[in-house]
């Protein structure tokens, strides 16, 4: 089963007297980009996070957001009373040289001075941390299966523009039949308009004509875009990670038709041609997606 590197989770873990909230996010990448944000106080399990998320999400563009939300119960943020009753008394003294407004102006003024506002520090709590990291484990598995529903639709998309490329190479063959004996016939054809005015050997003719059709033949081309193909599906459905090894079949894939275009010398089969390309490059997308 095939996995999207896109992927999002959101996790609550009510931890008695606030609610911490995880949020991981993923996109495209060629490896692992991880982007952590953590409460300070838990810091220092940052390398157990990492570490959970690479394992699981192995790669990718990788977001990971903590933070918390207060009940009501818990009081981090207090005011400095005797901070703000200094700065009071030190602007009345003030007042014989000016007019100092009422305690109703001041109050918001002084709430603006540095230091008015106190934030409690806290420490490493090992219980609630441990309670937060299985938040994060629940997160890091959601986000997990939502990669592996995306990796589903993917799947389908490729069957469907595998096949589609087959399909070309069917229209293809039919062609082919009776291309190169419309070549032969173009070029004796147009032998036979000159042959008035110029002597021609019939024998290097043929073997001229036999040369030109080999260039021509896209036999084998078309034999090893079908054997791509074919190892793109087996290849979908007996390895984990994938998108690099798809990405690689694609550019060969690609190869194929891009030589059955340039040999082919036939209208007909340039707009088969023409689809198939836009098919792959659709494939490409899809497969740059892929974990």
């Amino acid at each position: 089963m095939i996995r999207s590197m896109t992927g999002f989770g959101k996790v609550s873990a009510d931890l008695g007297n606030r609610t911490a909230n995880v949020e991981i996010k993923c996109l495209n990448s060629k490896q692992a980009d991880i982007y952590l944000k953590l409460p300070s106080m838990y810091r220092e399990g940052e390398n157990q996070v990492r570490n959970e998320v690479s394992r699981t999400l192995q790669r990718g563009k990788i977001e990971v957001s903590v933070w918390f939300e207060s009940s009501g119960n818990d009081r981090m943020v207090s005011i400095n009373q005797a901070i703000i009753l200094d700065y009071l008394a030190q602007l009345k003294q003030l007042e014989p040289a000016m007019v100092i407004p009422g305690n109703d102006i001041l109050l918001p003024l002084i709430m603006k001075l540095p230091d008015v506002v106190k934030v409690d520090k806290q420490d490493f709590d090992a219980d609630e941390w441990a309670k937060l990291f299985a938040a994060i484990q629940l997160c890091v598995g959601q986000v997990d299966e939502f990669r592996l529903q995306e990796g589903r639709s993917i799947e389908d998309d490729f069957n469907t523009r595998i096949q589609l490329i087959l399909e070309g190479v069917t229209r293809i063959r039919a062609i082919e039949k009776n291309r190169i004996d419309r070549l032969r016939e173009r070029m004796s054809s147009a032998l036979k308009d000159i042959s008035d005015r110029i002597k021609v050997d019939q024998n290097r003719f043929e073997q001229e004509l036999i040369y030109y059709i080999e260039k021509l033949d896209i036999n084998e081309e078309m034999v090893r875009l079908g054997n791509h193909c074919d190892y793109f599906i087996e290849t979908l459905n007996t390895e984990e990670t994938l998108g690099r090894k798809l990405g690689f079949i694609s550019q060969e894939i690609g190869r194929e038709i891009n030589t059955i275009g340039s040999k082919a010398n036939d209208s007909d089969i340039q707009r088969i041609v023409v689809e198939m390309k836009d098919e792959l490059e659709k494939l490409k997308e899809q497969s740059m997606n892929v974990l």
